[in-house]
């Protein structure tokens, strides 16, 4: 064969080849969520979570790539809505993608659902945070039926005879999709239908109608007239759901099926198409004669499903706080990887201003998000209540309100590509403000607090007994909490300035609890980033911060050069 041949037969060989792919980071799977997060391993030490065998093994799932498919899969196959079956018959059936499913058997196999309301289940409330902090790291939407079933329990335990029916259903750790009536299952779940047309927030001006078919009261049936604009999951087996009966608004729980078998008289109108959480089918419903059980006392609704609501905004906080992990780990995933201007981007000084910053932001919502996990794993004590009532509100405001520009600013580290489809980023993007929606928007949070701060002004102060157990640690942080206080002196201002409140709330709040629980570093950075006056964007982390011991706590391979 001639020399021209073989030049030939390689041009051959190689023209589809025009170049070598390289600098270009690999996917972030196969990792362990639990054994690469150094802040929540110490959170939970903190508090003094010991078995975290089970932790561990759950972070090591939710980190294999088939898992982490599952979720894109989940999302880009939306679910499909049915009004009839091909004989004409109304149906109401929602069909997910079997990803979706898969999805909810894991979490609902490790009792992501049920785990704190299990007889002598100790730090029951925080490593249940952290189970659904690691799962919402995969793919957030099917997290709605999840936190709903969970936070069901208080409200149905206000019937006993509802309670004897429904709770070993709630409770059981599997997962039973199946169309079929709740007396047939062994396992179920539990949405919630709160909000209408007219009212959104002000579930006061609800206009659906329920009246008793034989006896009233507490565990009676009604029928239930009406609509509801917001129906989350609409395929669970039964849904608390709010309406006026004669004696006021009350609550009730209203199943898909009847007690004889027949379809209940919920119709579904339409499902929401929605810019984020797009794999959790949220409806729009009507109310024609449907049978459901009252709950808890008549008029009295508000008081029966409170416990609900409290619980559904922590898990909001829970789940932002994921998404804010998972940008990060994102971020510094490529920042590791890739090369630009002769140096890994993790090297370069600003990109490590950048990330260090990004992490901070975790580091904070994470220690506030741990905290109320811990009240509520203590919530039969009085003082951790009144932590609560204020911290809940607190922290979903805040970390909720954080989350949208820290997405945007984790995607904007991985360039082009951040904003590609089959890249996480942008989904992760598209859910980031809905936690901030979900469960009562910025206001209703701020009226909460001010609602909290006049009805039990012991909040406040049990706040400020917390705040003082970091007193003296940093000259920035008594400031800011000595200036908070003051703000208190002019009560005819404080609507007004609610957010400006809740933030000062907020960022003392983490940061006195990064003292007394992160590393020095840590702390040091978060109180002279976040306490000593404006940070217009993320990357603006004053000289002097540790950014390389900040960063090395993001992935367990990370290093980079010392700034």
């Amino acid at each position: 064969m001639s020399l021209i041949q073989k030049h030939a037969e390689h041009i051959e060989s190689t023209s589809g080849e025009t170049h070598e792919v390289f600098n270009q980071s690999s996917a972030l799977e196969n990792y362990n969520l639990y054994k690469s997060d150094i802040a929540l391993q110490e959170a939970l030490h903190h508090y003094g979570v010991e078995d975290t065998e089970s932790l561990a093994a759950h972070g090591a799932r939710c980190g294999e790539a088939e898992v982490i498919a599952w979720g894109f899969d989940a999302n880009e196959n939306k679910p499909q809505f049915d009004t009839h079956d091909r004989f004409g018959r109304r149906v109401d059936l929602v069909k997910f993608h079997p990803a979706y499913h898969s999805l909810m058997e894991l979490a609902l196999s490790n009792g992501i659902h049920s785990g704190p309301w299990r007889d002598s289940a100790k730090s029951a409330h925080l490593k249940r945070a952290a189970l659904s902090y690691m799962q919402a790291q995969v793919e957030a939407g099917h997290g709605c039926p999840l936190t709903m079933t969970f936070a069901s329990v208080p409200t149905i335990k206000l019937s006993p005879v509802l309670a004897a029916i429904w709770l070993p259903k709630i409770l059981a750790n599997k997962y039973q999709p199946d169309n079929v009536p709740y007396f047939e299952k062994s396992a179920v779940t539990i949405g919630m239908g709160m909000t209408e047309k007219q009212g959104g927030s002000d579930v006061r001006a609800n206009s659906t109608v329920a009246e008793p078919i034989t006896a009233s009261g507490n565990g009676a049936l009604y029928t239930i007239s009406g609509h509801k604009w917001f129906l989350s999951a609409p395929m669970c087996d039964a849904f608390l759901m709010l309406a006026q009966a004669k004696g006021g608004l009350s609550c009730f729980l209203v199943p898909r099926w009847r007690e004889d078998g027949t379809k209940n008289g919920l119709y579904v109108q339409r499902l929401k198409n929605k810019m984020g959480n797009v794999s959790n089918a949220s409806s729009e419903v009507e109310l024609r004669q449907a049978h459901g059980w009252m709950v808890g006392d008549e008029g009295r609704g508000v008081s029966a499903i409170i416990e609900m609501v409290s619980l559904t905004r922590f898990d909001c906080m829970v789940g932002s706080t994921a998404g804010q992990r998972q940008a990060v780990a994102q971020a510094v995933n490529h920042a590791q990887q890739r090369s630009s201007f002769g140096a890994r981007l993790i090297d370069q000084p600003l990109m490590q201003n950048v990330l260090a910053d990004l992490q901070l932001e975790v580091e904070g919502s994470l220690a506030l998000t741990m905290r109320m996990a811990k009240a509520l794993d203590n919530a039969d004590d009085p003082s951790e209540q009144l932590l609560m009532r204020l911290g809940t509100a607190v922290g979903k405001f805040w970390i909720c309100k954080r989350t949208p520009g820290h997405a945007y600013e984790a995607m904007e580290c991985l360039g082009g590509n951040g904003v590609i489809e089959n890249c996480i980023m942008p989904r992760l993007y598209r859910e980031a403000p809905i936690n901030a929606i979900w469960e009562g928007s910025g206001n209703i949070q701020a009226l909460d607090v001010l609602r909290a701060l006049q009805k039990t002004p012991a909040v406040l102060e049990r706040w400020f007994k917390e705040l003082a157990k970091s007193a003296g640690s940093y000259p920035l942080l008594d400031a800011a909490v000595e200036r908070l206080q003051t703000f208190f002196n002019k009560p005819e201002s404080l609507e007004f300035r609610a957010r400006y409140l809740i933030e000062q709330l907020a960022l003392t709040m983490q940061a006195a609890l990064l003292v007394q629980s992160a590393p020095p570093p840590v702390a040091d950075a978060f109180v002279r980033s976040r306490l000593s006056g404006g940070q217009a964007v993320y990357g603006c982390l004053p000289e002097g911060v540790d950014v390389h011991m900040i960063l090395s706590r993001v992935l367990p391979e990370f290093d980079c050069a010392e700034s």
